[in-house]
């Protein structure tokens, strides 16, 4: 069951993701000359129009092949015969796609449980947030620069800015206020604490309010990712701290195993997260501005927008096919440190 789990989540965010370039490029007249799930040899496959459809060996990615996308090509419906604005629609509409699934199944989690208000249930005796004057029941609506409207967005923010004073500000009957919190080293779990706690215990609104924590939803996920591609960057987490898709994939079983015992609908919420999660991940990852990925396509036709004039496509194929063997390598990296993970 987990395994199949995991072929229908991925399957059906990495689809997805495709249909945007597809029908972006059905819109610009572009020719797709195949639209494939998976990677590898073709399965099964079947032709209509001018497009082949196919289901390929490994069930990890997936493709949508336009004429001339990387290469050059006399045809005038080939990709790189478009213009820069249609292209840039094209490449954008992948990552877009993610960012729409991750909305449409948000709301059905937002619809169906509510959101997670940042309010404080509890402030710890002799720890900065009580000694500053918060108590039970104060709304945090800032951490330094950023606004906060759900409290798992305080947790992570306590999390990647450990050991670092932070301006809050709270409301409490309607009136703001600021504090500075510098956190206290606890003896006991060796860890630096405000002092204060809240819950993601879920509330539901109004369809107005609904819609809103809609947004603030994906905006969560996609932050989130943002963050933590930051603190890669910085050095602050390592290999062990990632999940390709065997960790995903021991993710979705673990989840599915947790709650399976709370009914069909309780699996069907929490597989949605999952996704969510995923989608957002995905269109962030393929925005960074890397050859082989929808942003390194972006950075090329911005580069040609500031030239007036087009990189040679055959050289640009092959920095991005240099940049996708990487990539591969880099996944199949990530792929044996799940495994080690698990078996360890």
């Amino acid at each position: 069951m987990n395994i199949i789990l995991a072929l229908v989540i991925f399957s059906m965010i990495i689809l997805f993701h495709e249909l945007g370039h597809f029908l972006l490029a059905k819109f610009n007249d572009v020719k797709v000359n195949e639209f494939c799930l998976g990677l590898g040899p073709t399965l099964v496959g079947f032709t209509k129009g001018e497009t082949r459809y196919s289901l390929k060996l490994l069930p990890f990615g997936g493709a949508c092949m336009m004429e001339g996308e990387d290469e050059a090509s006399e045809d005038d419906r080939g990709f790189n015969n478009k213009t820069v604005l249609q292209r840039f629609s094209i490449v954008f509409a992948g990552p877009l796609f993610n960012f729409i699934m991750a909305f449409a199944f948000s709301l059905i989690v937002v619809a169906s449980v509510g959101f997670d208000r940042p309010v404080l249930t509890d402030v710890t005796p002799g720890y900065p947030a009580q000694e500053a004057g918060m108590q039970a029941g104060d709304e945090i609506v800032k951490l330094g620069n950023k606004p906060i409207h759900l409290y798992r967005e305080v947790s992570v923010y306590t999390y990647f800015h450990a050991n670092q004073a932070v301006e809050v500000t709270y409301k409490r009957n309607g009136k703001k206020h600021e504090t500075v919190l510098t956190p206290k080293l606890d003896e006991e779990s060796g860890r630096y604490l405000f002092g204060f706690y809240g819950t993601t215990a879920r509330t539901k609104g109004n369809f107005a309010q609904t819609l809103q924590y809609t947004f603030y939803e994906v905006k969560y996920w996609i932050t989130s990712t943002v963050e933590s591609l930051g603190q890669l960057v910085r050095g602050r987490v390592g290999m062990n701290d990632m999940s390709g898709p065997v960790g995903i994939v021991k993710t979705i079983g673990d989840t599915y195993t947790e709650v399976k015992s709370d009914g069909v609908f309780m699996v069907f919420l929490n597989m949605l997260n999952i996704c969510i999660l995923l989608s957002a991940n995905l269109g962030v990852m393929n925005l960074l501005p890397i050859p082989a990925l929808d942003g390194g396509r972006i950075v090329f036709l911005a580069v040609e927008a500031l030239r007036g004039r087009r990189m040679d496509p055959n050289k640009e194929g092959a920095v991005n096919l240099v940049f996708l063997m990487l990539l591969m390598v880099l996944m199949v990296v990530i792929m044996f440190n799940d495994i080690r993970k698990i078996v360890m």
